[in-house]
């Protein structure tokens, strides 16, 4: 039996991303049985047997997680701007034994990038005499400067190299997302840059990671270290 079949979607924040995601998953046959930007207005017999995909904003999923964690099957959150809480975010779901899938950039390409940009830190970190940056740039809708990507980035430098690269923000015009590292030394510099044409990697990577959680054992799981741990 095709187990994604009989999947059930709700999303939660029906704004661009999560019309993106309902297009993403009517192409895949997968049932979205609810849209929506007030998940406790889901009746509990539908929220028990679906995995939730949010991309609402910084501020309702602060306020929803404890619901999100109670209430659903599984959680996948594209939601940025919620680090701060991480711990109390993570432990929730611990307690809840819910399945959490989280990323601050679900797109594959970002994901690959920001494996590289590990790999690339560690290597520099031992070599030594180089300085990094980030440069991210999006639209004027976006409310969280710097951006969950860019935090995530700088997370893998300062894991590689010791050191946290300055972080600089641009909010213009429709930018879908546009991250860039740069590695600068007195001889030579080494730049890696992920450009997103839509929002359609974002959510074609959410509505993958939605169905990964049918696979896994209840628990909190980071996008990157799934993906990158399916190919070893």
């Amino acid at each position: 039996m095709n187990h994604t079949s009989t999947m059930k979607i709700v999303i939660s924040g029906y704004g661009k991303m999560g019309k993106m995601v309902e297009h993403t998953l009517a192409d895949q046959g997968i049932a979205c049985v609810a849209k929506t930007n007030d998940v406790a207005a889901i009746d509990d017999d539908v929220a028990r047997d679906a995995v939730c995909i949010d991309f609402s904003t910084p501020a309702a999923f602060r306020a929803n997680y404890p619901l999100l964690a109670r209430k659903f099957k599984a959680v996948v959150v594209g939601t940025t701007g919620w680090y701060d809480i991480k711990h109390d975010v993570l432990e929730a779901f611990k307690q809840a034994d819910t399945t959490l899938i989280w990323a601050s950039n679900f797109s594959i390409g970002v994901t690959v990038m920001t494996a590289a940009v590990g790999l690339i830190s560690k290597l520099l970190g031992a070599a030594g005499g180089y300085s990094p940056y980030i440069v991210e740039k999006h639209h004027i809708h976006k409310l969280d400067a710097p951006s969950g990507t860019a935090k995530t980035l700088a997370g893998e430098v300062q894991r590689g190299m010791g050191v946290e690269p300055t972080i600089a923000s641009v909010r213009v015009g429709e930018i879908a997302g546009i991250h860039t590292v740069g590695f600068e030394s007195a001889c030579d510099r080494i730049t890696l840059e992920h450009e997103a044409f839509s929002r359609q990697g974002f959510a074609s990577g959410a509505v993958l990671a939605a169905k990964m959680t049918l696979k896994l054992a209840p628990g909190v799981y980071d996008f990157q270290e799934l993906f990158v741990n399916q190919l070893k």
